[in-house]
């Protein structure tokens, strides 16, 4: 199984409002420019996370986007299946009906099996987890280096890239 590109762009999304805090406001063109997500795509991706209740959309000059909900209380499988839609490694697991096999399938059962693995794995994982390590953006507003100590100058922490 591999992530869509939504996906991805999702949970860039969703650490870099996470790092903000809940219910801060953040601009539409800063999470674009920051998370490195086109801003037309970032657009499309939020009504999705909206619609789903992890964050908050505000139209308008001072507009922007926030977390809804307290980053400890959001997983990595909320916001990959938000854009998704639930994982399912094979059709057999996604549509059994279409499978006349699927009950007696030992292949089935580990499809399930694996499925539910990666589910679980997922649901472990919270952003407050993910903020944790600042390691999944290589560059951060000054401001926020500063508030949190980190001391390697952008330009360097760039040319790690």
């Amino acid at each position: 199984m591999r992530l869509t590109r939504a996906a991805e762009y999702a949970i860039r999304c969703v650490i870099y409002l996470s790092r903000q805090g809940q219910s801060v406001l953040t601009s539409r063109q800063e999470i674009a420019e920051q998370a490195d997500i086109p801003a037309h795509f970032l657009a499309k991706i939020a009504q999705d996370l909206a619609k789903a209740g992890l964050i908050e959309i505000r139209q308008g000059a001072r507009g922007g986007f926030l977390l809804s909900k307290n980053p400890a209380d959001v997983t990595l499988l909320e916001v990959v299946e938000t854009m998704i839609g639930e994982i399912s490694l094979n059709d057999c697991v996604a549509r059994p009906s279409g499978c006349k096999i699927s009950p007696c399938c030992s292949v089935h059962r580990v499809w399930l099996d694996a499925r539910d693995q990666l589910r679980d794995s997922l649901r472990r994982v919270s952003f407050d987890q993910l903020i944790a390590d600042a390691s999944c953006f290589p560059s951060y507003p000054k401001a926020l280096l500063e508030t949190e100590g980190l001391e390697t100058p952008l330009s360097a922490r760039n040319d790690l890239q």
